[in-house]
């Protein structure tokens, strides 16, 4: 054991309460049965099969009220690891279900055998004809997908609020639609084809010019009764209005009927009826969409209404008048939004009784934009608008920053909504449709029936659709509360189907949540079809069992999982899964999701329990130390949760006082710190150049295992040498600002191999060329923006330089009448924010009146205009920085980078790189997974220039990419405008 091995029972819940009725129990603390667990490890490797109990608990939980502990997770890579899975299910009388992004909301992703993950190996796309198709594979997001179709002016039709971390897999089986799909535009009408695993292990190319040839040939059986089917129901002409009638308005409730009466062929019915089979039916391996013209000229508007049906009562307007999208909002909803970046403060204030409707509408030219314009006016002075609070403005607007505004309150009903539930309790969200022009009664219908069951009201929707959200938030562990929640949803669901005919899913799809009603609904004689259409496809029930379909008049009860309270800065988690794109950690072990899932089944166990004990052993490093730390997670996250920050305070729980004092120790005497570790890194270097990187990274390997993995750094081959021993003079005199070499830049030198001026010189060279001087005080040696100790969760050694460092830099720039610029962009980051909660008030006040600038912001705002460009490179490709993103200033990189080269690539799959300042030494498997695809991006082409600014992530970059030689991109403005 290393000397300096962590506690794990320093990360123990001190005030778990009783447990809880949906705990782990302690016959699974071992994990994943040894039969179950050897048979797949023999048949598909042991890298393929999750089976730790930590594992397991983390995989359990997705967006849904529901949880489901699986037996094992196989994480496939290929059709033959899905084939050979669905083989031993068949063979062993178990059963599969498949999950990507956990975005479901009804338990679609949870199984309670095995379940497989189909997002890890399956992102990519591929733009076809010009963007008319995107061909496009089940694990990527949403917004992925868009982000390459957007290059060629075209979109996917379905755009659901989860965009951001929903993938195409999960969306065309539960037919997500969105804010405009409606019934239209959603997967079932854009949808041309789709590669499909059956049960049985048949794959079916529904593209494929003899794909009905080759089905008949594998599976005769289901050709024959699939047609047997669709006779059967075009046979009944009453069964045919019926299916027509339910699809007039959105329905996701079953599985698709029409596909019978849409499609000619087995393979046609078999695409039709995928749509939204939520797994249940087949795996989805790809899919090719009809895409559609993204009309970039948009304008917009948030009305407020004094009631919901004043509300609901406008949109039938809008709709006539051409709006793509009327989105509905209730009072509750806009007041809990306060909690999303960006919405004004003023919104809690609102009456209760408010309302509001997002309207858009969108065009292809400036013609059209103005034709709305005119169209919208023409409405307004027609409607009941209120003003309640200062900030509603009740305006058209074409500002995109404005709409995106409007669109994050909107897209975040759930999560925000959620996020001020009391705490402990559980969420449900639930979704509905009724005829459009029913819309304004069914929204007073809800509020009565929410009100008498005694839940409070929340509602929002795509009103245009006649479509509905509504939450309801209930304890879980109280039986009376299961008890009022299964009678409002009695009451609902006879509400919808009696009174306004409407669909009990829109598009969330049917789920564990009404999969008891579905016969309510659909009538015995539909019901009984779709039974006989899954017996027909799986006729040994293989695939995710009570999904869609359940007998149990009670299944929607069953399951429902418990949210204990957490810690304060993770409790408003409600497993929504919209951080875990953004997450670098999400190939290797944990995301923040599922940070916050174990952490809440530690809570859920009783004092000595061996489940609590299991996971504890594998947190530490599963989720505390291969944390990145860059908390964009929280800017993922719609109300803004910060799981990086709970993982810095585990890591100080976990801390020694004696570690606590030796890092308090090094932030008082960080100038022998810098100086030993320039001096570290040079005699490095001259090793490296004698004998190579083999021995330093045997000798670091072996102090790691003596000490501990995560305070020793391992010695990496692209680590670059020393920087230069002295920083360029420079005239206080006379000088714009004040430069701030970070130390990064005072310890590490440039790529091995590139020659020219070192960062700072090149700082100070390009400044006084462009006649805005800067001066280097000569005591930044032995300073620090104190993110060393923020990110190790060093408190002590923190607030020592966050101190020093602020009362210095209130010296230096003269009582803050220069600015501050600096030139590594975390650094920046911790200057400006991470360091003020460790500040005095007086500090405080001081810091507020310092302007601190990060140094491509510096170059693109007082550079550039006074510079001539002489020289440029034909391409170059971008690593914007996490820390660019916390402060918003990624447009800076671009500008300078535009300036210096004809050709600027920000790779799609840009992300953060996780070196973290030496967490990619600590911990380099974290910086690989995270930086993989980033750099498959990268390397797939030749750049002239590799650019970022930040050191640390331009070493991480140029580890991923095999040395491509990242640098500051203010080195390459300094070449580009250097005289001749």
């Amino acid at each position: 054991m290393p000397l300096l091995e962590p506690n794990p029972q320093s990360l123990r819940p001190t005030d778990a309460g009783p447990a809880a009725p949906d705990r782990v129990a302690d016959a699974r603390a071992s994990g994943t049965p040894g039969p179950l667990r050897r048979d797949l490890v023999a048949l598909l490797g042991p890298d393929k099969v999750l089976h730790r109990l930590s594992d397991l608990v983390a995989y359990a939980s997705d967006a849904s009220p529901y949880r489901f502990v699986p037996q094992v997770v196989v994480v496939a890579e290929d059709l033959d690891d899905l084939s050979a899975v669905l083989s031993y299910a068949h063979g062993n009388g178990r059963s599969v279900v498949f999950r990507a992004a956990g975005t479901s909301l009804n338990g679609q992703a949870q199984g309670e055998d095995i379940l497989v993950d189909v997002r890890r190996h399956w992102t990519g796309i591929e733009v076809l004809d010009g963007g008319a198709r995107a061909r496009i594979r089940p694990g990527t997001t949403v917004l992925r997908a868009n982000a390459a179709l957007a290059r060629y002016g075209r979109v996917l039709g379905p755009d659901p609020a989860s965009a951001l971390a929903c993938t195409l897999g999960g969306v065309v089986a539960n037919n997500a639609s969105g804010m405009t799909a409606g019934t239209t535009r959603n997967s079932y009408r854009t949808l041309a084809s789709a590669t499909v695993v059956l049960p049985s292990g048949t794959v079916v190319d529904t593209a494929g010019p003899a794909a009905d040839e080759e089905l008949a040939r594998a599976e005769p059986a289901l050709c024959a009764g699939l047609l047997a089917l669709k006779a059967e129901i075009e046979a009944d002409p009453e069964l045919v209005a019926r299916i027509r009638a339910k699809y007039e308005i959105k329905n996701t409730n079953g599985y698709r009927l029409d596909a019978f009466l849409d499609a000619a062929t087995p393979v046609g019915i078999l695409r039709g009826l995928m749509v939204g089979s939520e797994g249940t039916l087949g795996f989805l391996a790809e899919t090719v969409f009809d895409t559609l013209p993204l009309d970039r000229h948009a304008v917009g508007a948030l009305l407020f209404f004094p009631s919901l049906s004043a509300a609901a009562a406008a949109v039938p307007r809008f709709t006539a008048a051409g709006a793509r999208a009327v989105e509905l909002m209730d009072g509750h909803t806009l007041r809990a939004s306060v909690r999303v970046a960006g919405v004004p403060a003023d919104w809690a204030a609102l009456p209760p009784g408010t309302a509001a409707l997002l309207v858009e509408f969108r065009a292809p030219d400036e013609a059209g934009r103005q034709a709305h314009e005119r169209a919208a006016a023409r409405l307004l002075p027609e409607l009941e608008l209120v003003a309640p609070v200062a900030s509603v403005s009740n305006a058209f607007t074409r500002d995109p920053a404005v709409l995106d505004g409007y669109w994050r309150a909107r897209k975040a009903f759930v999560t925000a909504v959620g996020g001020s539930r009391p705490s402990g309790t559980t969420l449900i969200t639930e979704d509905f449709a009724v005829p459009p022009a029913r819309l304004a009664e069914a929204c007073t219908a809800l509020l009565e029936l929410q009100a008498r069951h005694g839940f409070d009201a929340a509602v929002a929707g795509h009103a245009a659709h006649g479509n509905l959200h509504f939450l309801l938030a209930f304890d879980a562990a109280k039986p009376g509360d299961v008890a009022r929640y299964a009678a409002f949803m009695d009451a609902f669901c006879r509400m919808t189907v009696e009174r306004f005919d409407g669909s009990l899913k829109a598009e969330h799809a049917t789920g564990r949540n009404i999969a008891p009603f579905l016969e309510l609904e659909w009538g015995p004689r539909a019901t009984e079809l779709m039974w006989r259409i899954k017996e027909l496809i799986d006729p040994h029930g293989i695939l995710a069992p009570g999904v869609l379909l359940d007998r149990d008049p009670e299944a929607h009860l069953r399951g429902l999982k418990t949210l204990p309270a957490v810690e304060p800065v993770a409790d408003p988690c409600i497993e929504c899964g919209f951080c875990e794109p953004a997450c670098p950690s999400q190939d290797l072990t944990t995301t923040p999701r599922q940070r916050i899932v174990l952490r809440r089944e530690m809570i859920r166990q009783p004092p000595g329990s061996p489940v609590t004990a299991a996971l504890l052993d594998a947190y530490g490093h599963d989720a505390v130390d291969t944390c990145a730390g860059d908390s964009l997670c929280r800017l993922a996250c719609p109300v803004g949760i910060d799981t990086g920050a709970l993982m810095r305070d585990f890591r100080h729980r976990r801390h020694s006082p004696r570690e606590e004092r030796l890092a308090e120790w090094s932030a008082r005497h960080f100038g022998l710190v810098e100086r030993s570790a320039r001096l570290a890194v040079a005699a490095a270097d001259r090793i490296r150049n004698r004998a190579g990187d083999r021995p330093l990274t045997v000798l670091t390997r072996a102090a790691r295992r003596s000490v501990r993995p995560d305070l020793v750094p391992e010695w990496l081959p692209q680590l670059p040498g020393p920087a230069p021993r002295t920083l360029p003079p420079t005239d206080q005199a006379g000088a714009a600002a004040v430069y701030y070499p970070a130390c990064v830049n005072r310890i590490f030198g440039p790529p091995a191999g590139q020659r020219g001026p070192s960062l700072p010189e090149a700082v100070v060279a390009v400044s006084q060329r462009a006649g805005r001087p800067v001066w280097i005080p000569p005591e930044v040696t032995g300073t620090c923006c104190a993110t060393i100790w923020h990110s190790k969760g060093y408190p002590g050694g923190n607030r020592v330089m966050a101190h020093r460092i602020v009362e210095a830099a209130w010296r230096w720039t003269d009582g803050g009448r220069l600015p501050l610029v600096v030139d590594a962009s975390s650094c920046t980051l911790g200057l400006a924010h991470e360091v003020v909660p460790y500040l005095t008030p007086g500090q405080r006040a001081r810091h507020a009146r310092m302007t601190l600038v990060d140094s491509p912001v510096w170059a693109a705002g007082e550079l550039l205009p006074r510079l001539t460009v002489r020289r440029t490179l034909d391409s170059a490709v971008l690593h914007p920085t996490c820390s660019m993103r916390h402060l918003g200033e990624e447009e800076g990189l671009r500008r300078v980078a535009a300036a210096c080269a004809r050709e600027v690539v920000v790779p799609d799959d840009a992300g953060c790189c996780a070196f973290a300042g030496d967490r990619g030494m600590l911990h380099r498997e974290l910086t690989e997974s995270a930086t993989a695809k980033e750099a498959a991006e990268v390397t797939a082409r030749h750049f002239d220039a590799y650019l970022s600014a930040n050191r640390m992530c331009e070493i991480g970059m140029d580890h991923a990419t095999e040395g491509r030689g990242y640098r500051s991109a203010l080195l390459a403005l300094e070449w580009a405008t250097r005289p001749e």
